[in-house]
């Protein structure tokens, strides 16, 4: 074979190039790229950043003729990924995974990239596959990284190794990659074997991975921003090494230009910093705990960057989409997190991949998202055992993890503690409370909720109690319950303290169920739907389970169910149910019509809405279900006064369901029972904007049962 005198032959090539020995970039990506004119890489991550380095230092080796062929992992959230395990059209997902991409907010200097690759790709000069796993009916993600140069000739450079077409992987990392030269013996059986399966790759025809062709919506939109952003590289652009306004996605936690921090948030941060990084957020329910969390977290991740060390972050959410929620939160700080839920086969190799590259210096923070249930699982306590590196803990409605079940849990190797609740404190437990600030430390900043209102952090609002009376079906069942739960005190029980697992317990339950059932309710309920019948974003809350029944009788309807058919059917109103079964994907989809205000007019729920779901366009709540828990009814609450645009108040109803004065009952008994059901409406009402309202409505029960005090 002839040598070109200006081919890869010519080249003075290592065996491999290491990071601490050479610039990967200009010592071998450069030279090769000056003389091949073929290019087939086969890389793990496809991003716009990412993308977008292509374009750069490609003008010579293009206009030579040079044509690149890319095979990618496209960038699939876990929406994504269920959704082509359910069989849906691959081609429909990865459209949303690119699109999501390129709808990323990223600066003019990435866009330009990006409209060279356009131009790339209208002129046959580049084109791009993805790439996934796909094995038993299950998705992965593809992390094979190799490349293969070839020039005019035919000569042939392999190489394989650490790095991705990033910015950290070709300029920021500690990378390294073995090569392999087609005319070197010892070197051309390697060679040839990753041109074969770049082949096979590109043919889709390698077993368990599915490679497709690039979205044509995507391709299009690229070739369009080719032509809008027709702008020619500068001078130092010729080279492959980024400038540094190229963001790189595994950058540290920053405040985003775009956040105003609050002044209570700025204390809240500060005074956790006091207590050297430890402690409770005790904020009420709406003011932003999630955006204080990360500032706090950017803070910290700063000072690691001084020092010289990386920073792990640990976020513990009770549901998999508070989870989902807290990935888009930390993406707007600039660094990506891993979602730890669901099958370890997903996220236990990211998790691992990102911990090793900390331990060697590659990444300056790792972030993790996790349930409470995955988090105290064997597989991720037995990878947070091993974690040497400063690592931050961070839990969301915190008093979750005060359970027996979770505390033990907790790592005790985590440098920096932060708890966040509007309700710290576990309703009958102390135990789990005092377990909680032994792990995270005392409460360091509190911001309670008519604090939050004075201040505008919260809207202001309407408190309306409707006293409805029970039936007489529901009225004896009451008198039965009360009857056995005036045994049970007698006998030495407290009403207060009972054990939810005790008789005393259960009969509490039974009793709650005929007040939150109570069949009244859904008659004022339809009065009060009818009055705003052409409101927007109204939120029901129905009780849980179906409505108790006399020993012996089939349990009685569900509310849920009664609910959606008075608001669809019988007043005709958009409507839809959102309960725990509701799919994620579909969660998403009803809050997104919901906040829309010109498709459904009612959203009916029983406890999925009570923690963290930002729903802030919510404006009347109809409170069917009788809690005395304070943490559910401060949560729904909280849940309608977030601020939003063109909101300026809230309103809530709460349906009371009270025995007929003449009932018999035993009154110490009844009227005990009874306070914890006004203490939850007074506090709503002393906050209310109409406080006076409230206890002239209220007065007539607290007069029956002598509680004027409260």
């Amino acid at each position: 074979m002839t040598t070109h005198p200006n081919g890869l032959r010519a080249l003075s090539l290592a065996t491999s190039y290491r990071s601490n020995r050479q610039d990967v970039v200009k010592d071998f990506y450069l030279p090769t790229f000056s003389v091949a004119t073929s290019y087939s890489r086969a890389v793990g991550y496809f991003t716009s950043t990412s993308l977008a380095l292509f374009a750069r230092g490609l003008d010579t080796f293009t206009e030579r003729g040079g044509n690149i062929r890319l095979i990618a992992s496209p960038h699939l959230t876990e929406d994504d990924i269920v959704d082509i395990e359910r069989g849906y059209d691959i081609r429909a997902v990865l459209t949303r995974a690119t699109e999501r991409e390129l709808d990323a907010d990223v600066p003019d200097t990435v866009l330009d990239g990006l409209g060279r690759v356009g131009r790339l790709i209208a002129e046959g000069r580049l084109d791009i596959k993805l790439a996934f796993v796909e094995k038993a009916n299950r998705v992965g993600i593809y992390h094979e990284k190799f490349g293969v140069f070839r020039d005019a000739v035919g000569d042939l450079v392999a190489f394989t190794g650490s790095s991705n077409e990033t910015l950290g992987g070709l300029a920021a990392n500690f990378e390294s990659i073995a090569v392999f030269r087609s005319w070197v013996d010892g070197d051309t059986v390697r060679a040839l074997e990753y041109v074969r399966d770049f082949e096979d790759l590109w043919a889709n025809q390698t077993p368990t991975l599915q490679v497709e062709d690039f979205p044509d919506i995507t391709r299009d939109r690229l070739i369009k921003l080719g032509q809008e952003r027709d702008t020619p590289l500068s001078a130092h652009d010729d080279a492959l090494i980024p400038t540094p306004a190229v963001v790189n996605e595994v950058t540290s936690l920053a405040i985003p230009d775009w956040l105003t921090v609050r002044g209570y948030q700025r204390q809240a941060v500060e005074a956790w910093l006091g207590q050297r990084g430890c402690g409770i957020l005790k904020m009420a329910t709406g003011t932003g705990k999630t955006k204080t969390a990360m500032i706090a977290a950017a803070q910290i991740a700063n000072l690691q960057r001084q020092r010289e060390e990386p920073l792990i972050v640990l976020i513990i959410a009770p549901q998999k989409h508070l989870v989902d929620q807290w990935i888009t939160e930390v993406e707007g700080f600039g660094v990506r997190p891993i979602a730890v839920y669901e099958s370890s086969q997903k996220w236990v190799p990211l998790v691992e991949e990102q911990l090793s590259q900390a331990r060697l210096g590659q990444r300056p923070v790792v972030a993790m998202v996790a349930t409470n249930m995955s988090f105290a699982g064997e597989k991720f306590q037995s990878i947070l055992a091993r974690i040497s590196q400063p690592l931050m803990v961070i839990a969301d409605e915190a008093h979750n993890l005060g359970s027996a079940a979770y505390r033990s849990s907790l790592p005790s190797n985590a440098t920096y503690r932060l708890a966040l609740s509007a309700t710290p404190e576990r309703w009958f437990d102390d135990d789990g409370t005092d377990a909680l600030i032994n792990y995270f430390g005392p409460i360091a900043f509190e911001l309670g909720l008519g604090e939050a209102i004075t201040m505008g952090a919260l809207c202001r609002y309407n408190y309306q109690p409707r006293l409805v009376e029970l039936n007489d079906v529901e009225t004896q069942l009451y008198a039965d319950l009360t009857t056995q739960i005036a045994k049970c005190v007698a006998a030495g029980e407290s009403v207060n303290d009972a054990d939810p697992n005790s008789q005393l317990g259960y009969l509490l339950r039974q009793r709650a169920g005929v007040l939150g059932h109570a069949e009244g309710k859904l008659a004022a309920l339809r009065m009060d739907l009818n009055a705003r019948g052409h409101s927007w974003f109204q939120l029901v809350y129905c009780a849980e389970g179906t409505r108790p029944a006399p020993q012996g009788d089939p349990r009685g309807p569900n509310q849920l169910r009664d609910v959606m058919h008075l608001v669809g059917n019988q007043l005709g109103l958009a409507a839809h149910s959102y309960i725990s079964d509701t799919p994620r994907a579909d969660r998403k989809n009803l809050l997104r019509r919901f906040s829309s205000g010109d498709d459904l007019r009612v959203l009916v729920a029983i406890r999925c809405l009570d923690e963290g779901v930002d729903i802030p366009d919510a404006r009347t709540g109809y409170l069917l279900a009788s809690s005395s828990n304070p943490r559910q009814f401060i949560q729904r609450r909280g849940r309608l006064l977030r601020r939003a645009e063109g909101k300026d108040r809230a309103e809530i109803l709460d349906y009371l369901a009270i025995p007929p004065a003449d009932a018999p009952m035993n009154f110490d008994i009844e009227r005990n029972l009874l306070t914890r059901e006004l203490e939850r409406a007074n506090e709503f009402a002393k906050l209310s904007e109409n406080y006076e309202a409230t206890l002239d409505a209220l007065r007539p029960l607290k007069e029956r049962y002598q509680l004027m005090h409260l």
